[in-house]
């Protein structure tokens, strides 16, 4: 690796193709720096970046291409949208989607490597494709950026070009558990015994699941990611000391970033390991806890689409319903609120029209209760979908849908 100024790098990037792919650290490690030498230097480029947030380039000459959308791309008018589970995007790179540079958001330099510290993810596969192919890769190291253990170490002769950059990284505050966060929680976490396997994620409910599981003992992490929740977990003796939490990315505060720098119980792993079924089902007693912005009487749910438009994506969820449902002992639960309140409209609808994410989970829980789905008929399903799941005020609308479909 050789170290460079912002001018060096500027000159660097004059000598790529013309209209050329970058890949970006995405999530909380935006490179913000680079990405804003970046935009001043090419009038046309395409930025690759998962789940990215506001304050990237965005102007014309700039398509924004992604496999799960993020704020930072949210219904723009340039966004390629590329449908693809996360355990697979590192594929793309080697076949459709192949990189003439990598930028990344790393550590400041240590024995030898630097780290990608809170966003590994997709990004080792990024860099590989664009060595296979005489691609650049760049990183923006930063005293800031927590130094990670795992797939996240990256030797620094893998490396063409370093730019120090001091900046602050992004953080995520927690939620308010409101009332209905905290009985959908409560709901989910009475499901999960001592020693299971937690998927966890981010948000109000997430959250509340993690409150919920304060009183259990042995808890092991195998997810995508995790939040400032793991901390609560390791406070309160919740957590398997012999095991170390593994993950691919992290969003929180100051403080997580601080507790997982150099931290041995923490372990990185790149998104091909985190998120392969067989890997995820290899943990006994797998817990993998997400949301959908619509549940029908099928047990079919979309996470990704509003009124056909893109809003996020697959994300890990297809992956981790798969290796939950293969885990012995292992569940898959869909929790939601049961109403809409932006749009007031119930979540629990008869039939979904939109492209579905997944289906066939172990239960749908709302804040009403808790619905088994796997395992039973399918009329046995609806009804307890509505029975259990489903807002008060829209049951009956759903049961005469349900004897219209059959499935009452």
């Amino acid at each position: 690796m050789r170290t460079v100024d912002i001018a060096e790098f500027q000159s660097i990037l004059g000598s790529l193709p013309p209209d050329p792919r970058i890949i970006a650290s995405g999530n909380f490690a935006t490179p913000k720096t680079l990405l804003a030498v970046l935009d001043e230097a090419l009038p046309l480029f395409t930025l690759n970046m998962l789940n990215a947030q506001p304050g990237i380039p965005n102007r014309e000459g700039i398509t924004l291409e992604t496999s799960f959308v993020g704020p930072g791309m949210r219904k723009n008018p340039r966004l390629r949208y590329v449908p693809s589970r996360l355990s697979l995007v590192p594929r793309l790179f080697k076949t459709t989607l192949p990189p003439d540079a990598v930028i990344i958001h790393t550590s400041a330099p240590h024995e030898g490597a630097v780290s990608l510290g809170v966003e590994t993810n997709v990004m080792p596969a990024a860099i590989e494709a664009a060595k296979a192919r005489g691609g650049v890769v760049i990183a923006q190291m930063n005293p800031k950026m927590p130094y990670t253990l795992g797939d996240a170490e990256i030797k620094l002769d893998d490396i063409d070009y370093g730019v120090e950059v001091e900046e602050e990284l992004a953080t995520h505050q927690p939620l308010v558990i409101d009332e209905i966060s905290g009985t959908i929680g409560e709901l989910v976490s009475e499901r999960v015994v001592d020693g299971a396997t937690m998927q966890l994620g981010i948000g109000a409910v997430p959250d509340a699941v993690l409150h919920g599981l304060l009183k259990r003992r042995g808890l092991r992490v195998w997810s995508e990611m995790f939040s400032d929740g793991v901390l609560e977990l390791d406070a309160a003796g919740s957590l398997d000391k012999d095991s170390r939490l593994t993950a691919s990315f992290i969003f929180g505060t100051r403080t997580l970033y601080d507790w997982v720098h150099l931290n041995p119980r923490v372990l990185m792993l790149r998104t091909e390991t985190t998120n392969a079924p067989a890997n995820i089902a290899a943990n006994p007693n797998m817990v993998s806890v997400n949301t959908a912005i619509q549940v029908d009487l099928f047990g079919q749910a979309n996470a990704s689409r509003i009124k056909s438009r893109i809003y996020s994506g697959f994300g890990g969820q297809t992956d981790f319903i798969v290796g939950a449902l293969h885990s012995p002992g292992g569940q898959a639960i869909m929790a939601l609120r049961s109403w809409h309140p932006k749009a007031n409209t119930s979540t629990i609808v008869p039939m979904i029209e939109e492209p579905m994410t997944s289906f066939q989970h172990t239960a749908v829980v709302t804040e009403n209760g808790l619905a088994e789905v796997y395992g039973h008929d399918e009329r046995t399903q609806a009804k307890n979908i509505i029975e259990k799941a489903a807002n008060p005020k829209v049951r009956e609308e759903l049961r005469e849908e349900a004897r219209s479909m059959g499935l009452a």
